[in-house]
């Protein structure tokens, strides 16, 4: 499935829940306390309604979030549902890692092999200011746990805040430590905590100080550009939706946890998919919607007018 400008679009981001047990100051500010009631989450059997029509018009890559998609109740069975499907390349999961540990074997047993986990700092202090939780102690042994388990790759997705984990030396080491492939994302513009935004490039340039760096190609690596340096076990990579934006060769979409499907993260408009999902709607017009949706998928986040509604990941999907 291609879009109007010939991108092709293989990569769809289920969120499954909007809930969340931590509060980064970043995501979900002490305001946010509305969730969506749950009569209005797409049900297990909807999404794989979806995902069927999907994978039928060329999506091969599925990734669930949230939200915290470890919160909801029979998501190792769903994980399990979807892996039974045929066409799907690959299928993966993002949590920030509190739940991981007791739902390792669970995972595992449903088919589940890659898996991401949010972690702005190893600093157990910065942890708690960002989070508003003392878990991270928790959530590494988690990490390392599911690396023993087999997972591959495992990643870990660190925000980058200004002032806060500029300084990467601790990541550095733990990719030295464990074949773990850490991702340094900049900070969305339509956070609430704007002031914050670091610069992926800056960080990059201080890496490039400690050594010569090997630019490397992983399997479904995206928009992130991955680095080695010399005897390291895992990864550094980066992704710069603002300092080098990758929209030319953007490939996804992205839907809710209450059916809402958007072409562009950075977009305010988006498109009701629950009401399809819901009706007597033929799987062939659901199809015929989908690439209508695509026609107006814009070029790039800069050709978009207009001041970005202050949404949060959490609600967006993550």
């Amino acid at each position: 499935m291609k879009d109007r400008l010939n991108r092709e679009i293989n990569y769809m981001r289920l969120s499954v829940t909007d809930r969340c047990n931590l509060r980064c100051f970043y995501c979900r500010p002490v305001e946010d306390k509305e969730f969506i009631p749950p009569e209005e989450i797409l049900s297990y059997d909807e999404f794989l309604k979806l995902i069927q029509v999907a994978i039928e018009l060329g999506i091969t890559r599925f990734r669930l979030t949230g939200g915290e998609p470890l919160l909801r109740p029979g998501i190792d069975e769903f994980i399990a549902q979807i892996k039974s499907l045929s066409g799907i390349d690959d299928l993966a999961l993002t949590t920030n890692g509190l739940l991981l540990e007791e739902n390792l074997d669970k995972l595992w047993q449903a088919g589940l092999r890659r898996i991401n986990i949010s972690l702005d700092t190893l600093d157990e202090k910065k942890y708690g200011a960002i989070t508003g939780s003392y878990s991270l102690r928790q959530v590494l042994r988690a990490i390392k746990m599911a690396i023993e388990k087999g997972f591959h790759p495992v990643k870990i997705n660190v925000v980058l805040l200004k002032g806060i984990n500029e300084n990467i030396d601790d990541f550095i080491n733990l990719a030295y430590e464990l074949p773990l492939h850490i991702r340094f994302i900049e900070l969305m513009s339509f956070s609430s905590s704007n002031s914050y935004f670091l610069s992926a490039e800056k960080v990059l340039q201080m890496v490039k100080k400690k050594g010569q760096l090997k630019l490397i190609k992983l399997p479904g690596s995206g928009p992130a550009r991955y680095y080695q340096l010399p005897g390291m076990k895992g990864s550094l990579g980066f992704i710069t939706p603002y300092s080098d934006h990758f929209c030319a060769t953007c490939n996804r979409l992205r839907v809710s946890a209450r059916g809402e499907l958007r072409t562009c993260l950075f977009s305010n408009e988006t498109y009701d998919l629950k009401f399809f999902l819901r009706t007597k709607t033929s799987t062939h017009e659901i199809k015929n919607f989908l690439q209508t949706i695509l026609s107006h998928k814009p070029m790039s986040w800069h050709q978009l007018h207009g001041k970005r509604k202050r949404e949060n990941m959490r609600q967006i999907g993550g």
